[in-house]
């Protein structure tokens, strides 16, 4: 149990997977998400993985869930840039995704 415990406070990022829920009401967030137009704009370059199993760590590999209870953090997508507290864009290679702005990678934590 103790080894357990002690690999938990040490490798806190490679038991955190990304599995999303997106929510209708800006209330019921997490995390308020805008999707920029141009990469060089985005805090976090975001690939979405068709497995649960490939959304692991907080590196912008994203699985979206149908269930809130599934999910590890719940989004709603604004319309306004100054509305959000994170900017991503959607890249179509999974070796792409990743974290532009680091200061920002606690949100998902």
């Amino acid at each position: 149990m103790k080894k357990q415990f002690f690999f938990l406070l040490i490798f806190p990022t490679f038991i955190f997977s990304q599995k999303i829920f997106v929510v209708d009401r800006e209330y019921n967030s997490d995390l308020k998400i805008f999707v920029v137009e141009r990469e060089y704009n985005s805090d976090l370059k975001v690939f979405k993985v068709e497995r649960e199993y490939n959304a692991k760590g907080n590196e912008g590999l994203w699985f979206f869930v149908d269930r809130e209870y599934s999910s590890d953090k719940k989004v709603f997508f604004v319309d306004r840039e100054y509305n959000s507290d994170l900017k991503i864009f959607f890249v179509d290679r999974k070796y792409n995704s990743g974290w532009k702005n680091v200061s920002k990678k606690h949100l998902l934590y």
